[in-house]
């Protein structure tokens, strides 16, 4: 791809997903809207989605910035329901949609329709969560969803393989294919466990942010191709590390930290932007390769394919809540009993996204002996309109969906009460730690120091509390949101005039930049944005 279209790539879906904020319209929906309509401008050059970039490039990256923001001990908490949609629904939809398919186009043999059903079977790893925060689903559904497409693309990419050696002639059998998805989930799971603590060691032993950075950028790129390297799941590989080091993140310095969270966030960004403005793009290499199959021929296909998918998922959603607890005491315990609303949200969550059609254009053109994949134009057809139908169809009803069902949110107050009475704790600790010090004549301040020290402890201790109690009747203020505004009037204030000093050559450039990097870690610590 030449460099001016893949910017006007770049610059436009970041254009649109900034618009996007500005909109009830969920990201992922207008970047392909966007991109659906841009297809047919005159003049666009033409985007086809290559899987050799796709997967060993984009989806690394989104994977480990997933992972890294994910709860370890959440997702362990909730193994079992994430197992069951990420391993078991995949392989259920991989045949469910396959023998539909197989059964719905007469011309389709059924190791080339099961290599769809894998295609087909993955949610998106970022549009149903990404849903999921913009509404405040509960705390347990979006922690299922997320763990789900941590883990699921693993699932169905060496599902797809197997599936493939069969439809190409390579005499793939039942017990080779379950051999060969153990060995590359094991595998998967043992070299993430082998680099996870290794990389962690390398992260906090340099001692420069930048090098830290830059070895943050190359982890899941690195995590991801060794693993293929030894025919295991990379995708595996780089959540068991990114989950790890998300863990462990604490022990990494405050400015790696700071510096890691802002990188990440803009490489998210631009690839999640790229992605779903790619998948409306292609379009009209989709329409270009149909063939023999036109007008209300594919459009059924379409709709029969859209509706297998959808149902697949309830079909498997519900007995795979609900039997367990059925079965075992142990779980209705630890569980409770969940009522309808949750698994059907769950259900109707799953959108498909950029892996399907990436897995999708890696089909080979030709099998065993030379002849054609049977109906791969007809596949690639089908698997766009299957993941355009979910994204547009699911992606758009889905708030107003949760919206109806009234599911409970999450619980500011609780949240908020957890997170002071955590800060009451560590403050406490802060001051008898503080107070063993002083003690030591080697740590000797004036009075004036070691109250600042105290007063910036018990700023911190105030702070939470404070967003409990009332609210300024004139602003709807708290008195902890005054606070952080003050503050920011005040180092604004000063910003400016740093900057007229260095206008008019009183400081030089250097010297500013170190005076507003000062005040940005203080306005850093003055003003925490709302989660």
């Amino acid at each position: 791809m030449d460099v001016l279209p893949l910017l006007l790539l770049v610059a436009g879906s970041a254009a649109v997903a900034g618009l996007a904020r500005r909109t009830p319209v969920p990201a992922p929906l207008l970047l392909v809207a966007a991109g659906l309509a841009v297809s047919y401008v005159p003049g666009v050059p033409g985007y086809e989605l290559d899987p050799e970039i796709v997967l060993p490039l984009v989806l690394p990256p989104l994977l480990y910035t997933a992972a890294t923001d994910s709860s370890y001990l959440d997702l362990r908490a909730h193994m079992r329901p994430i197992a069951l949609l990420s391993v078991g629904y995949v392989l259920f939809a991989t045949l469910a949609v396959g023998w539909a398919a197989y059964l719905i186009v007469p011309s389709l043999p059924l190791p080339a329709a099961l290599v769809f059903g894998a295609v087909v079977a993955p949610p998106d790893a970022v549009a149903a969560t990404a849903v999921a925060r913009r509404v405040g689903l509960p705390s347990r559904i979006t922690t299922i969803l997320q763990g789900e497409s941590l883990v699921n693309d693993a699932t169905a990419i060496t599902a797809y393989k197997v599936a493939l050696a069969a439809a190409v002639g390579e005499g793939a059998t039942w017990a080779g294919g379950v051999r060969e998805f153990l060995l590359a989930a094991v595998g998967g799971v043992v070299v993430g466990l082998v680099l996870m603590v290794p990389i962690h060691w390398l992260r906090t032993h340099l001692n420069e942010a930048l090098l830290q950075n830059t070895l943050s950028l190359l982890i899941p790129f690195a995590a991801y191709g060794i693993a293929e390297q030894v025919h295991a799941s990379g995708v595996l590989a780089v959540v068991v590390v990114a989950l790890y080091l998300g863990h462990r993140a604490w022990e990494v310095d405050f400015a790696t930290r700071l510096q890691e969270e802002a990188v990440w966030k803009m490489v998210a960004f631009v690839l999640e932007s790229a992605v779903f403005a790619l998948i409306g793009l292609q379009l009209p290499v989709v329409l270009k390769g149909l063939g023999q199959y036109q007008g209300a021929q594919a459009a059924w296909y379409a709709v029969a394919v859209f509706l297998v998918v959808v149902a697949a998922r309830f079909v498997w959603v519900y007995p795979a809540t609900f039997l367990p607890r059925i079965l075992s005491a142990r779980v209705r315990e630890r569980e409770g009993s969940p009522t309808w609303k949750g698994p059907f949200i769950i259900g109707w969550a799953g959108m498909r996204g950029v892996v399907s059609l990436a897995i999708a254009f890696s089909i080979p053109l030709t099998v065993h002996g030379g002849a054609s994949f049977p109906d791969r134009n007809l596949l690639l057809f089908l698997t766009f309109t299957t993941v355009i139908g979910t994204l547009v169809v699911q992606g758009l009803t889905l708030p107003p969906l949760i919206r109806l069902l009234k599911l409970p949110g999450r619980d500011v107050q609780a949240e908020t009460l957890a997170e002071a009475n955590a800060q009451a704790q560590a403050s406490r600790v802060a001051e008898e730690r503080l107070d063993a010090l002083l003690t030591d004549e080697r740590n000797a301040l004036p009075p004036p120091l070691a109250d600042r020290l105290r007063s910036v402890l018990e700023r911190r201790r105030n702070a939470v509390w404070e967003r409990l109690g009332a609210v300024n009747p004139v602003t709807g203020e708290t008195a902890d949101d005054t606070y952080r505004r003050l503050s920011r009037e005040m180092i604004s204030a000063e910003r400016e005039m740093f900057v007229k000093l260095r206008d008019h050559r009183y400081i030089d450039d250097e010297m500013l930049r170190t005076l507003l990097r000062r005040l940005d870690l203080e306005e850093a610590a003055a003003y925490r944005e709302a989660a």
